[in-house]
């Protein structure tokens, strides 16, 4: 039995979405790794553990019924979200996160710094452009991206958290 050419990652990603749709969460990325198809979905509210394992599942029967897009050989399929911190691939993924903090890393040989740290300030098709600390801009094209991912302020966010908690847990004034 011969071997057969995987699958073109946006090929798949088109006969994924409507399984992923039908369960009302959206397609975010599918990427290959050895031994493993990384399939990761969001939603309009924030999708819980039951949610992934219903994509899963859903994911998992396409996969046994269309044995045409699953890889060759034996794999593992792991469906998550994006996370806080999420990885930004695409136009789309740069699109979702405009205004958000990123950190982006360029590809060898790309003129400028190859570290770069901002708010993403704009998103087109040729690619994007951040405004760093320094009150700068500068436009990465997605040719030149290596990796990029959003920058979660933790410490921000745990500071609103202790504050939320201080609020809820003082006592009620009331007036005499």
């Amino acid at each position: 039995m011969g071997r057969r050419e995987a699958v073109a990652p946006d090929v798949l990603e088109r006969a994924l979405e409507p399984v992923v749709g039908a369960l009302g969460a959206d397609l975010v990325d599918v990427e290959f790794r050895p031994g493993v198809v990384l399939v990761t979905v969001e939603g309009e509210e924030r999708l819980d553990l039951d949610d992934l394992s219903r994509v899963s599942r859903a994911l998992s029967l396409f996969f046994d019924e269309h044995d045409e897009f699953a890889p060759s050989g034996r794999y593992q399929l792991e469906v998550s979200s994006p996370g806080l911190e999420r990885r930004l691939r695409r136009s789309a993924h740069f699109q979702r996160v405009l205004g958000e903090r990123v950190a982006i890393r360029t590809i060898s040989g790309t003129p400028g710094e190859r570290r770069a740290e901002g708010v993403l300030s704009s998103v087109d098709d040729g690619g994007i452009v951040v405004a760093t600390d320094d009150g700068s801009s500068r436009h990465f094209s997605y040719a030149d991206i290596d990796r990029a991912h959003v920058v979660f302020d933790w410490r921000r966010s745990l500071a609103e958290g202790a504050k939320t908690e201080r609020e809820k847990n003082s006592p009620a004034r009331t007036r005499s």
